[in-house]
């Protein structure tokens, strides 16, 4: 895998399918796997939004690959200050639009790539949802590191990511497998490369746990995994 090559695909198919993404998360279109799959799939979101509300709250915030908002708007809802980095302007600007809508302003947007940002203020809490698994293998180590230098002494890291269930892609694209990179195809039929791994939750943990976190990293059934890890201080 190139990475270098891989990460700028991911940003171009990231700001190419803004308009589009949030389909994948509501079920629709290509991803629409019918009524059942669809009650399955916002059972397990709702578990990932009720830790959120639990365990966020009051906070200053750092979200990473913030998105169409989908999740800045609960962090909004129930936290003091969220700062949201995202890559792509296109996607920036769909999030403020629905943040705007509503009506909360305790919302700061930068647009960064995530890879090459250094944060210059610290936070309770660095949270990041479906970003992990587009973080290259070799960036690992990298990224937890920049997740570290952004929390203030016992801040803590909430993340929510995919499982590898094959109902949760497109019908339209290929078998997902654990070779660490997917082909993506849009509406309009344009493909990319881009990262993809699919970590097991206790692998995750066990992971994270050996480069000096503390916490747990949970799946919900079929379709995510959610963790919540605090930075280890002795």
């Amino acid at each position: 895998m190139d990475e270098k090559q891989i990460v700028e695909g991911q940003i171009a198919y990231y700001r190419a399918r803004a308009d589009e993404y949030d389909q994948w998360f509501l079920r629709q279109g290509r991803y629409d796997q019918g009524p059942e799959h669809r009650a399955r799939w916002f059972q397990e979101v709702a578990i990932v939004e009720t830790a959120l509300r639990e365990e966020v709250r009051g906070a200053d915030v750092l979200e990473l690959a913030c998105g169409t908002g989908l999740w800045t708007r609960h962090l909004a809802e129930t936290n003091m200050r969220v700062v949201a980095v995202d890559a792509s302007p296109e996607v920036l600007a769909i999030n403020r639009e629905r943040i705007q809508s509503a009506a909360v302003g305790n919302v700061e947007y930068v647009e960064a790539d995530i890879f090459s940002w250094k944060p210059t203020d610290t936070f309770d809490v660095v949270f990041f949802s479906f970003w992990l698994s587009h973080v290259p293998p070799g960036q690992f180590d990298a990224f937890w590191d920049i997740v570290r230098a952004a929390l203030k002494p016992g801040g803590r890291a909430f993340f929510v990511d995919s499982l590898l269930e094959q109902s949760s892609t497109a019908r339209d694209h290929g078998l997902l497998d654990q070779s660490g990179v997917v082909r993506r195809r849009l509406n309009d039929g344009r493909e990319f490369d881009i990262v993809k791994v699919f970590y097991d939750p206790a692998d995750l943990e066990h992971r994270l746990l050996q480069r000096g976190w503390d916490g747990s990293v949970r799946a919900t059934g079929m379709f995510f995994l959610h963790g919540l890890m605090t930075v280890h201080n002795s």
